[in-house]
């Protein structure tokens, strides 16, 4: 009898053991690393560190390689060469002919409101390093005349602009980086992280390890902290405002955000755009644009394009909120903020 209880006993222990065996909380990895002009914070939830860490340098060692070939500040770059070919066709790794299509169809889509070849009026503005400056208004027109998208020539694995017309992925590099990374983690069987890939480009790997979803602040553009949030699961997020980078001049700001059609800093109303999407490309690419377009165009071509499956926060000069309505029960407003209207767009 005693030997009965006994077996019992130990076969109850062992069931408990393996019962707390399966229900093992992942345990949080975060690490920091600087690529494409910025501080990136990745944060990933696994039960197995040492494969959490492999995935880790993984990342790290990718980011590193987009950098050297997106850059259009790195010499060598893929970039760079196409800036320095004089309109002959350069040869160019996979994932630079991998984005390129994607983006020159947002810029089709887009009408040019997201234009890559913006970047000799970008240099013109002090924007990628140098000292700031206002172009006078003719120099601003020769600037915009060689705006333009089309220009772009992709062959079977060249690209080609013509001379004296230059190329930025400024606006979109850090998406595309996101959607791979992403791509990276689930493939490597982890279903919880968090990718911050800086200036507010954000992507959410499933849930939080909990099931619930991860809650991303939207800054104020008139200030530090954050007036609403955000709930992402599987979705990535990619925020544009006049605030991130500028300089002022005789009592006038300046932001880096320009329009292709002026080769100026968009002055569309809006001081902020807000893009959620399955795509971190799409956000990048998406929030620059609906900034040059204003609230109603971009309100517009969120009506028209559901094909690009996003959702978007606007916030005017004048401290006005519209959300589109496909954000039902994702956004609040922040603490402090709870008194402030929110026009949902439909």
């Amino acid at each position: 009898m005693k030997k009965r209880i006994f077996s019992a006993v130990f076969t109850l222990i062992m069931g408990m053991s393996l019962l707390a065996g399966c229900n093992t909380q992942p345990e949080k990895l975060e690490f920091t690393t600087f690529a494409m002009d910025t501080v990136m914070n990745i944060t990933i939830y696994s039960e197995d560190q040492d494969g959490a860490r492999g995935v880790s340098e993984a990342l790290t060692s990718l980011l590193a390689g987009m950098d050297s070939m997106l850059s259009a500040t790195r010499e060598g770059s893929d970039i760079s060469q196409i800036n320095q070919s004089e309109g002959q066709p350069v040869e160019v790794t996979g994932w630079t002919m991998e984005l390129l299509p994607q983006v020159l169809e947002l810029c089709q889509a887009t009408d040019g409101a997201l234009d890559i070849t913006a970047y000799p009026a970008v240099k013109a503005w002090g924007f990628t390093g140098e000292e700031h400056r206002v172009p006078p208004s003719n120099e601003l027109a020769e600037l915009a005349a060689k705006i333009d998208y089309t220009a772009v020539e992709l062959g079977m694995n060249t690209v080609s602009v013509p001379a004296g017309m230059e190329i930025d992925l400024g606006a979109v590099a850090k998406g595309y980086a996101g959607d791979l990374l992403a791509y990276n983690v689930r493939d490597n069987n982890l279903s919880s992280a968090l990718l911050d890939l800086g200036q507010s480009t954000i992507v959410a790997v499933g849930t939080k390890p909990d099931g619930s979803p991860w809650r991303i602040g939207v800054r104020d553009p008139e200030g530090e902290d954050y007036f609403a949030v955000v709930e992402l699961e599987d979705m990535a997020m990619g925020t544009s405002g006049g605030y991130q980078r500028y300089f002022e001049e005789g009592g006038v700001t300046y932001w880096h955000i320009l329009d292709p059609k002026t080769a100026a800093p968009a002055r569309s109303g809006l001081s902020s755009v807000t893009v959620v999407s399955p795509s971190a490309l799409t956000c990048d690419g998406l929030s620059t644009a609906l900034f040059v377009m204003g609230l109603e165009d971009g309100t517009q071509f969120w009506r028209d394009h559901p094909e690009l499956e996003f959702e978007a926060v606007f916030v005017t000069e004048n401290g006005e909120i519209y959300r589109t309505a496909g954000l039902e029960g994702r956004f609040s407003l922040a603490d402090g903020y709870q008194d402030r209207e929110v026009t949902v767009l439909e």
